[in-house]
Formats: structure tokens, sequence, C-alpha cells
């Protein structure tokens, strides 16, 4: 089984692999079934889904009616006021069937602006600690993609006591000094004051190169397809302790990365790793200039 780690302050003994749930939003209710089936095979406690994951919540809806009590569920909001926060949690609440959920996180806060607008009076951190308040949620989040998200989370629990954070984090993005310096900032002040971290991209190879006819996409980037790559890539990942690997939404590759995270972790080396990058072409898929965005 998976190894379990207390998810930061929240207590809650998560496994370290947590189950993304992005690839549910566009696939038929039966496989969805199938996907949670081999979820609960392997122990996987923790599921991370969004407002934004197209059908992805109602996929996941029929499983809390009899299992609710055996996961801790998460989703996210991309509404930067109040009000908008509010309906989006509330439309979460309902799409999932649930009466709350474990964690809301303000998803891909990482605009100047933006972040500005959450944090200020009549802004969503307002709304969503409201909601903490009234017992929708129980703790709040932050997450981002792009070079630019380990310094914006810095700032933002400097701004509030979060829950939690997500980012990028694999060989490829930290090969970037400025990247990895960030990162490990902001693993220090996330260790001391007991927020947990949460990861993504970790079995990424590249952005899709061709068209998108040439080849069926289940995730906007490419994912690592040789096992002994995924391998190496899931232990680069998890042989760091304490933090959560996110599975990608490319759930072909799924039982693999589960069955490598149930096996004795094996923390790759610095060669293995640049062996990787060369033999399969992987290269990070944000630069801080052209390749910020997705």
């Amino acid at each position: 089984m998976i190894t379990k780690h207390s998810f930061g302050k929240t207590g809650h003994q998560s496994t370290r692999i947590i189950f993304g749930a992005a690839g549910l939003g566009s696939c038929s209710q039966s496989y969805a079934d199938k996907v949670f089936e081999t979820l609960t095979h392997f122990g996987v406690n923790h599921i991370d889904t969004a407002a934004s994951y197209g059908d992805s919540e109602l996929r996941i809806a029929p499983w809390m009616q009899n299992h609710r009590s055996e996961f801790f569920l998460a989703t996210k909001t991309e509404a930067r006021d109040a009000v908008h926060a509010r309906e989006s949690l509330e439309r979460s609440l309902m799409r999932l069937q649930v009466d709350s959920v474990d964690l809301i996180q303000l998803h891909n806060l990482v605009e100047q602006e933006e972040w500005e607008q959450v944090h200020r009076k009549g802004g969503a951190l307002e709304a969503l600690v409201a909601a903490r308040d009234e017992g929708l949620v129980r703790y709040i989040g932050v997450t981002g993609h792009g070079t630019s998200v380990p310094s914006m989370h810095m700032r933002s629990l400097e701004a509030f006591p979060y829950d939690s954070v997500l980012f990028p984090y694999n060989y490829a993005m930290l090969s970037n000094p400025t990247y990895r310096n960030d990162v490990e900032q902001l693993i220090d002040v996330c260790e001391r004051r007991n927020v947990a971290i949460q990861t993504i991209k970790a079995v990424a190879r590249r952005r899709w190169t061709g068209s998108a006819s040439e080849t069926e996409h289940f995730s906007w980037y490419e994912p690592l397809q040789d096992d002994s790559a995924i391998e190496r890539a899931v232990g680069f990942v998890l042989g760091r302790k304490g933090i959560f690997l996110n599975t990608s939404s490319d759930y072909r590759i799924l039982r693999k990365t589960l069955e490598t995270a149930a096996s004795e972790i094996v923390l790759p080396s610095e060669q293995m790793m640049e062996t990787d990058i060369r033999d399969f072409n992987i290269e990070p898929l944000f630069d801080g200039n052209a390749l910020e965005q997705i």
C-alpha cells in the first residue's frame, strides 16, 4: 500500500499520492468508476478536483454517496471576489453531492492583480473564511502553475495562514537554478509552519509537439510513457520526505504511478535523471518567458 503522511496542519493521514481528478472531466461515469476501483485497490484516500475540471465533480459524486468518509476531498475555485467564490463553492458542493469539502483552494493564483483582489476586503478569501466558519469547508489552500508560483505562494503565506500549497515539481523544472532556489525557500517555510506541500507535473515529458490530430491527448502536456522513466520521475518526488505527488490527468499511466508509489521508493541519482532528460527529450513545461502560460 502507499505510504501515508500527515497533510500539514490538517492532521489527515493522506496517501503521498493524491488523485488528480482533472481527467474525469471528459470521461463517462463507467470509466470514472473503474478509475475509482483502481484508487481503492491501492488505498488512495485523497482526491483533488476543481470547479473548472469539466464534469469531474459530477463523476466523483456517486462515489461520495457511499465512500465520503474514506477520502479527503479537495476542490478549487478560480473566483477572485467574495460573491463569485461563494457561488463557486456552493455549486461544487451541489455537484459533488456533499455537505462540505475538506479543502477549498484558490486555483492558479499567480497574477499580481488577482492576488490583490483575492486578499482585499470583498475578495475571494473573505468568502472562503466565512464558509470555513460555517462548516462548508475545513481548510483553505492555494495553487499555481509557472515559475513565479513559489514566490507568489511565499507572499500568500505571509498574508494568510493557508493550510496547503501546490506547485510544479520535477527534475527538469528544478534544473532552473532560480526556480529551484524559490522552491527550496517555499518548502522550508512550509515545513516550519506545517503547511501541506502538493506537487504537480511529476511525470511531465514536455509540451505537445505537432497537431492534436496526430495523437490522442489526455493531458495538456505530454507525459512520460516509459515505465522505468516513470519510476524514476515518481521516485524523484516521493524520495523527498513529506511532499505529496498529484497524479497526471492521463490515466493510462495512473496504475504505473500507483504501483511505483506502493513499492519501495528509490531516489534516483542526478546522473539517472540527466540521462532521462537526454534519452526522452524531457523539457521544462515553464520557463518564465514564452512557456510561462498553459
